[in-house]
């Protein structure tokens, strides 16, 4: 493993891709959102969704291969419904008459625009110029990555916005990862793959990327025998990754 290691750190880092979800955009974000429209829940219930989320795209990956897969934006909305059933008290029951569709949209139509997390746009401006390609690999649909992108006004500092749609498998697929060397053309050790959800980084360096594990909650890292190639606290440390090297900048013409 050691050797495997140092040999991707042996390559210069041209690329850099990051999750969109928990990493760019602050998926706990709705809570105020979730709060009013369910007092003394709303924590709670931004929980649950985003836990219950992450576990139907895994499932529908995962079944009959690929079979059941549906785009993040249905997975999302199904893993909301199933969070407010679950922590709403008689939900299930009384889903017409409490007016719960009305507030799922609500809840939905927040979650196209994400609060971006605020260093995004200077690391972005960074490494675009240090001639770094940048990009987004994640689990959206490319109408979710689109408005999210377009809302965070980041859609210049983006050279690729890469959704898993196009491989019909979510992360921690390795079909998922694999669309980042497809998109960009380099091998996977040449690209950092940034992320602050553990399993998605623990699942990208088993793949082969430069990870960055950002650990903005401090939390432990999964116990599974692998641990990613760098871990941070925010954003600003892909700025210091060994080997990032860019494409040479282009000097005013002669």
């Amino acid at each position: 493993m050691e050797r495997i290691r140092a040999n991707r750190t042996q390559q210069p880092v041209r690329a850099v891709l990051f999750d969109a979800y928990g990493t760019l955009f602050d998926v706990y974000s709705v809570g105020l959102l979730a709060e009013q429209l369910f007092p003394g829940r709303g924590q709670a219930l931004g929980l649950m969704w985003r836990d219950k989320q992450i576990e139907y795209s895994h499932l529908v990956s995962t079944s009959s291969h690929g079979a059941h897969y549906r785009p993040f934006w249905e997975v999302t909305r199904a893993a909301l419904v199933y969070a407010i059933k679950r922590i709403v008290t008689g939900a299930g029951n009384d889903w017409a008459a409490g007016g719960f569709e009305a507030k799922v949209e609500q809840l939905m139509n927040q979650y196209r625009c994400l609060a971006a997390f605020p260093e995004n746009r200077s690391v972005l401006q960074a490494l675009k110029a240090q001639g770094i390609v940048t990009g987004i690999l994640s689990n959206g649909d490319p109408a979710m990555l689109d408005v999210a992108v377009k809302s965070a006004g980041l859609g210049g500092l983006l050279d690729h916005v890469i959704s898993v749609d196009a491989a019909r498998r979510y992360k921690t697929h390795p079909d998922a990862y694999a669309l980042g060397p497809q998109a960009t053309g380099l091998d996977a050790a040449q690209i950092a793959f940034v992320s602050c959800n553990s399993w998605d980084a623990l699942a990208a360096t088993w793949y082969g990327y430069r990870t960055l594990w950002v650990n903005r909650q401090q939390l432990p890292f999964e116990e599974l025998g692998t641990q990613p190639l760098h871990t941070g606290t925010s954003l600003r440390d892909v700025l210091a990754l060994p080997g990032l090297q860019g494409a040479p900048l282009q000097g005013p013409a002669a």
